[in-house]
């Protein structure tokens, strides 16, 4: 949280698609490893967040019969709509960061919850709750410090306010 200019302490580490499992593995290493030294992590996996409210709004499951019985655009913004990320997702988000003593936030997950949550719409709405801790983005694809692509083939909204931890210069 030092030296960043009064930015906020968003990073993101990008990575290959078809690294997901050994970049899985070393997030969970790394998670041990900063327990053990004393940094407490809170992991922030948008798909098990996503899947809870899902299972909150709808019963355990009843996403899957949703899905069965409309088209994909329709069910989409059928997701979009019970997810909010301002009126929903975000303040979950905010309850499970006051509920932790993190020093450090792990964001995870973004790939699986594409289509119908946006990496640039949550890292814009985090700014707000995320403020105690600095936030590492572990990111399925390549942030050249303006844009993010997903998997390296979808292109997002521009995002700037992150630092991009493979350039970032540690003094």
């Amino acid at each position: 949280m030092k030296s960043l200019g009064g930015e906020i302490p968003f990073f993101i580490a990008a990575f290959e698609a078809n690294q997901y499992n050994e970049v899985e593995s070393a997030i969970r290493g790394l998670k041990n490893k900063l327990d053990n030294s004393g940094v407490p992590v809170l992991e922030l996996n948008l798909y098990d967040i996503v899947i809870g409210i899902l299972n909150q709004e709808l019963g355990d499951g009843e996403i899957f019969e949703l899905e069965k019985s409309m088209d994909k655009s329709e069910f989409k913004e059928a997701l979009r709509s019970i997810l909010d990320i301002n009126e929903v997702l975000t303040p979950k988000i905010k309850t499970i960061i006051d509920g932790s003593n993190a020093r450090v936030y792990f964001l995870t997950g973004i790939g699986l919850v594409y289509p119908y949550i946006r990496s640039h719409s949550v890292l814009n709405n985090l700014q707000s709750v995320a403020k105690k801790a600095p936030t590492v983005m572990f990111f399925s694809g390549d942030y050249n410090g303006l844009s993010l692509e997903l998997f390296g083939l979808l292109k997002d909204d521009n995002y700037y306010r992150a630092f991009n931890i493979d350039t970032y210069n540690l003094k």
